[in-house]
């Protein structure tokens, strides 16, 4: 179950946040929580998810290790903070600062190379919804950003499947929709790297998932977990989300 801040929270806030919820989720060994703020918060949360089973993520990270890159973040400083976690191409990263399948790709290795464990998101728009393209574009995400991966490199990440629509909008896919979504990329998976692999990969759902609909969404076997915007901001909304 994992947690996407967005542009949410300062330190003193994350902190009043974790000191909220650890006490919630101190008993969940069910499953693993990932929560990813904002860089200025890392370290906030870092301290306070310090000793729990909470691991914590970064939002974003650039391919270099290092260098000229004004306003960037790596992998390597990321896990020297202290983070397990990265969401890496997210649909509003896609839709706002130019992010690709390629670049996802190169994103997700450096991810990998600097021991981080990359939550890589996929999803379409209203409009290719609508036009019957779900599985193309779910295709075409995975072949650019996700199959050039080693085997042992797959073995490493998440999947998300994010529909763009349903992205703060209140709008849910049913737990079908999300489940054939799930069943596409597994599918893709198998092909690619086998099936046992595919077994073992992590799809979460994410998309206005809620304390009220999480439990019909895992009902599906086909979905393994959550990434969680708006809701996850509520440590009594978050962590009932993790309780489902």
């Amino acid at each position: 179950m994992a947690a996407n801040w967005k542009m949410y929270k300062n330190p003193k806030e994350t902190a009043a946040f974790f000191e909220k919820f650890k006490p919630l989720v101190e008993k969940s060994n069910h499953c693993d929580i990932a929560i990813c703020p904002p860089f200025l918060d890392l370290a906030a949360a870092l301290a306070a998810a310090e000793g729990t089973q909470i691991g914590i993520g970064g939002q974003n990270l650039y391919w270099a290790k290092e260098g000229a890159f004004t306003g960037e973040i790596s992998g390597p400083m990321l896990k020297a903070a202290g983070c397990k976690w990265v969401i890496v191409g997210h649909s509003e990263r896609r839709q706002y600062f130019g992010e690709t399948d390629e670049t996802v790709l190169k994103r997700s290795v450096a991810a990998l190379e600097a021991g981080l464990l990359p939550i890589v998101c996929v999803g379409e728009k209203l409009e290719e919804r609508e036009a019957g393209q779900t599985a193309a574009l779910l295709v075409k995400q995975f072949t650019g950003g996700i199959a050039p991966l080693t085997p042992e490199q797959f073995a490493k990440i998440a999947i998300a499947y994010e529909p763009v629509w349903a992205i703060g909008t209140g709008k849910t896919a049913t737990p079908e929709m999300a489940a054939d979504a799930h069943r596409i990329l597994r599918e893709k998976a198998a092909a690619a790297f086998g099936q046992a692999a595919a077994d073992s990969l992590r799809i979460l759902y994410g998309g206005s998932v809620k304390p009220d609909n999480v439990k019909s969404l895992m009902a599906q076997p086909q979905i393994d977990g959550a990434l969680v915007g708006g809701a996850s901001l509520d440590p009594v909304s978050f962590s009932s989300i993790v309780n489902f």
